[in-house]
């Protein structure tokens, strides 16, 4: 029993000296804290699940209006100084 106590105090000892890995043991201000708050919360893997899916849905469907648009614009008929004839897109005059 008494190896045993003698272990336990060693163990202890060496457990004062560690810190806490990353920026949770640094010695920060509460102001760098205030503007950092994520360096410094647990990871929400809920939140950051729907994060994730949000984003992407926002993405696609930005990619998705403008593939319509593309495919969506007017075309006519054009004639060049030649007398040739082209198909040409509708442009604005902001283009």
């Amino acid at each position: 029993m008494a190896d045993k106590e003698v272990g336990q105090g060693k163990e202890s000892s060496g457990e004062k000296g560690f810190r806490t890995p990353g920026l949770r043991g640094a010695q920060t201000t509460t102001l760098f804290r205030a503007f950092n708050p994520e360096l410094f919360m647990k990871p929400n893997k809920p939140v950051m699940a729907f994060g994730l899916v949000s984003i992407t849905l926002c993405v696609g469907y930005l990619g998705y209006m403008h593939a319509t648009k593309e495919n969506d614009q007017q075309l006519y008929e054009a004639v060049d100084s030649e007398g040739d004839r082209y198909m040409r897109r509708k442009t604005s005059k902001w283009d």
